[in-house]
């Protein structure tokens, strides 16, 4: 039985399931990697400021979700007056996705879209709650073979792509969870893109960028305000 199943059934009302759901989602929050969250930021912002691009894949929910990373990254950072990113959802362009899906076949939609498109050096960042959806697996090979960078979000137990990606986040939760998995993978993308868009500004106030160096820039200014007051 799914988590989801097994809410709906102990709970007798909306009211009740929401909290359970809530629970649970605090509970995966919890169990997040820290660690790999900082080393995919900084492989993004490395994108940046090397100008490579950042292709962005998934199917579904995590269509979604990757339409909307690519809109925070390569729009926010214009709010701060920064450098944006160069991100690119490859589930958006319909005519190529329906061509390349009926001429080729639907596993290929993505990495059709990645052998014109990709150079070496870019990031591909890969989401998939169950970690085996062919399209998106196919496009994370390519993209390793042409010697780009590879991340994966995952769920589940990580299928394939938390094992070929070069760098990834995995939420673990029984097969099936799908909503708590993309509500994750959603949370990440703002969690993510509001840290990085913010040291879009720092830069182009002059001040060190990388998250390496931030808490360093942090212990001198608290050390320089000590040694005034």
């Amino acid at each position: 039985m799914s988590t989801l199943n097994r809410l709906f059934t102990e709970s007798n009302s909306l009211a009740e399931y929401a909290g359970r759901y809530a629970a649970y989602i605090t509970d995966l929050l919890d169990q997040l990697d820290y660690a790999a969250i900082d080393r995919v930021g900084r492989l993004l912002e490395d994108a940046r400021h090397r100008g490579r691009t950042i292709f962005i894949v998934g199917n579904g929910g995590s269509a979604a979700t990757a339409s909307h990373f690519a809109c925070d990254l390569s729009l926010g950072p214009r709010v701060f007056g920064g450098k944006a990113y160069r991100a690119i959802s490859l589930a958006d362009n319909n005519a190529l996705i329906t061509a390349a899906g009926n001429d080729l076949g639907y596993e290929t939609v993505f990495s059709e879209q990645l052998k014109t498109l990709l150079t070496p050096g870019d990031v591909v960042l890969a989401i998939s709650a169950s970690g085996n959806s062919p399209n998106v697996v196919k496009a994370v090979e390519y993209a390793n073979h042409a010697g780009a960078m590879t991340i994966g979000l995952t769920g589940f137990d990580g299928g394939r792509l938390r094992h070929i990606a070069r760098e990834h986040i995995h939420i673990p939760t029984p097969k099936g969870d799908y909503g708590p998995v993309e509500d994750l993978h959603l949370m990440l993308n703002h969690l993510i893109s509001s840290y990085l868009v913010r040291l879009t500004k720092e830069e182009n106030e002059g001040q060190l960028v990388f998250a390496l160096n931030r808490t360093r820039r942090l212990d001198e200014s608290v050390a320089a305000r000590a040694e005034t007051a």
